[in-house]
C-alpha cells in the first residue's frame, strides 16, 4: 500500500460492485429475458462475476453463442426489463453506509463515476437515498468516453473543484484503476466487489481494500 495523499479532499467510487451490490436486479432482468427467448437462465454466480463489465457482458452469460450484433439487438429489451426491477434487490455493500457517513462527517466530498447510463444511474441513486448525498455523479453517457479513459474521473473532480492528486478513486475492476491512475488520483481496488475473476492485487492499484470500512481506518478522520 502506497502512502495516502497528505490531504484527502474527495473520494470517488465506481457504482456496481463497489458502492452497490446490484447483481440481483441485473440477474433478474436476464432471467426474464431468457424466459422470453425460451433459453435456460445461467447460474446467478456466473452473472454476478461479470456485472462490473456492463450489460453486454451480462447478456453474454445468458446467450454465450450470440454474435456481437445479436447481443446489441438484445440490449434495449434487457435494459427495459432491468429498469422494471431497478433497485428492487440492490443494496449498498456492508460497510458502505458507515464509510459514506464518515466521509460526510469529516467534510470529505464523495461522488460516483460509473459506466452505467444516466437514465439508470440517476433513478437508482434516488431510490436508494444516495442521489442527494453525492457531491457529483458522472454516468457512462455524461461524456463521449467511458472508463478506462480518465476523462470521467477528471470531469468529476472539475465539477466539485477537487485536485485529482488529493482524491481517491475506488473501484472493483481493472478499468477503474486504469482510469484513476491516468487521472492522477490515488487508486483503491475494491476487493469486496465482483472482480470478474481477477486478482485486485495484480492491478497495480495504490492500495487494495478488503472492505469499505478499511478506508475509514486509513483516512482516520472520524
Amino acid at each position: 500500500m502506497k502512502p495516502l495523499p497528505q490531504r484527502v479532499d474527495g473520494v470517488l467510487f465506481d457504482l456496481d460492485g463497489t458502492l452497490l451490490d446490484s447483481a440481483p436486479d441485473l440477474a433478474a432482468a436476464l432471467d426474464a429475458l431468457c424466459g422470453e427467448r425460451g433459453v435456460a437462465p445461467p447460474p446467478y454466480a456466473t452473472v454476478r462475476a461479470v456485472v462490473s463489465r456492463g450489460a453486454r457482458a451480462v447478456l453474454r452469460r445468458g446467450f454465450p453463442a450470440a454474435e456481437d450484433d445479436a447481443i446489441a439487438a438484445l440490449l434495449p429489451r434487457y435494459l427495459d426489463l432491468y429498469a422494471e426491477v431497478l433497485g428492487a434487490g440492490t443494496r449498498p455493500f456492508d460497510g458502505v453506509e458507515a464509510l459514506l457517513s464518515t466521509l460526510e462527517g469529516c467534510g470529505v466530498h464523495w461522488g460516483v463515476v460509473t459506466n452505467k447510463p444516466g437514465f439508470l444511474t440517476a433513478p437508482l441513486l434516488q431510490r436508494l437515498g444516495l442521489a442527494q448525498r453525492a457531491a457529483v455523479v458522472v454516468s457512462g453517457d455524461t461524456l463521449a468516453v467511458k472508463k478506462p479513459d480518465p476523462a470521467p474521473v477528471l470531469h468529476a473532480c472539475t465539477q466539485i473543484a477537487l485536485d485529482p492528486r488529493r482524491c481517491l478513486f475506488v473501484g472493483d475492476d481493472l478499468r477503474d484503476v486504469e482510469a484513476g491512475r491516468a487521472a492522477g488520483a490515488y487508486t483503491v481496488a475494491a476487493a469486496w466487489g465482483y472482480l470478474d475473476g481477477g486478482d485486485p492485487h495484480a492491478w497495480n492499484a495504490d492500495a487494495v481494500a478488503l472492505a469499505p470500512t478499511d478506508l475509514i481506518d486509513w483516512l482516520d478522520c472520524a
